[in-house]
């Protein structure tokens, strides 16, 4: 993308590298009363990881424990791929993108001719893996930057309110984990203040995170292109430029949390190794913590993938949580259903 120094771009594009490897193997308030204890995580089944919740979250409300923590400070951070919603078989925002192109392409006939686009309108998956990083970032600039925020926002309620997942020809929205959900509510209504932080760009997450986990915009956080205010047509517009701001993976997810929130969080979930650092950042804070995984263990309902995964790869992180007794949860044996549309 232009202007993009090589060091911001080639930070980014980790994130997008995965895209390419599987392109390639194809060929996101204020405390409430407390629910009462039969309503709690009722998704769950009984096991470890609602056992270690529920006992974390009662240590730290608890007046007059040892370890009772104040309500400004029960802060909890959620990765938004693979941990609020899937993230197979490809990253959702790169799915928004490929179809962005299609969308856009009669105003641009020149990609006709012009990789990546050629490729992902003829849907060429072969070719559209050869481009690799490169090409995803320049289709991700296509589609995300040369235009006002409104505009950007408006492209994603659109995609969010018709487009459909390949696999269970449901809207995007309607992937995210039931019981991931639960437990947000379970955290408000126990006095915490939940926030996404993810490698995902903001403004895909913003326009739709309120309806689909409660969590209002500003309390995304993610990766985002540098963004100008510009008189343009004798109207004040929001612009967004083909230039990397910041990148919210990996080491960036504890950076952004410093940036934005100023509070070490309480709590932290994650499902793959870009969320490494924010779960270690989360954990060594002093007093009670806690530091959780999502572990795609279900084929059937969802996908099983870990270490060898081009999608959310959890490697490091799972041998961290071994290590230091995080919490991992095994989304096959631990949750009674995954989407709200399951069939009981």
């Amino acid at each position: 993308m232009k202007g993009m120094t090589n060091r911001a771009q080639g930070r980014w594009a980790s994130w997008l590298a995965t895209a390419a490897a599987t392109l390639l193997l194809a060929a996101c308030a204020a405390p409430q009363k407390a629910a009462a204890p039969q309503a709690v995580l009722p998704s769950w089944n009984e096991g470890p990881s609602r056992t270690a919740i529920v006992e974390f979250v009662r240590t730290v409300t608890q007046p007059g424990g040892p370890d009772f923590v104040a309500a400004e400070d029960r802060i909890a951070v959620f990765d938004n791929d693979g941990t609020l919603w899937s993230e197979q078989p490809l990253y959702f925002q790169m799915l928004f993108a490929l179809d962005r192109v299609k969308e856009m392409a009669p105003q641009h006939p020149e990609w006709a001719k012009r990789q990546p686009f050629k490729a992902v309108i003829e849907g060429d998956k072969a070719t559209l893996a050869k481009a690799g990083q490169g090409g995803l970032l320049k289709i991700v600039g296509a589609t995300h930057t040369g235009m006002t925020v409104d505009d950007f926002t408006q492209s994603v309620t659109q995609w969010t309110a018709t487009a459909r997942h390949p696999r269970f020809n449901q809207p995007y929205t309607s992937m995210t984990y039931v019981p991931m959900r639960e437990l947000l509510d379970y955290l408000r209504a126990n006095g915490f203040k939940t926030y996404i932080v993810s490698g995902g760009e903001t403004e895909f997450m913003r326009p739709w995170s309120q309806t689909a986990y409660g969590v209002p915009p500003e309390q995304v956080i993610g990766s985002g292109f540098a963004t100008t205010f510009e008189m343009r047509d004798g109207k004040p517009v929001l612009w967004r430029q083909g230039k990397l701001d910041f990148n919210d993976d990996g080491p960036g997810k504890p950076v952004a949390i410093q940036r934005y929130i100023g509070r070490r969080p309480l709590l932290a979930f994650g499902n793959s190794d870009g969320d490494l650092q924010m779960l270690q950042w989360t954990a060594a804070g002093a007093g009670k913590r806690f530091a959780g995984i999502v572990h795609h263990t279900d084929a059937q309902r969802e996908w099983a993938y870990d270490r060898d995964s081009s999608v959310g790869r959890l490697d490091r992180a799972l041998d961290e949580a071994q290590r230091s007794g995080w919490t991992v949860v095994d989304m096959k044996t631990e949750w009674k259903r995954i989407y709200a549309f399951e069939k009981p």
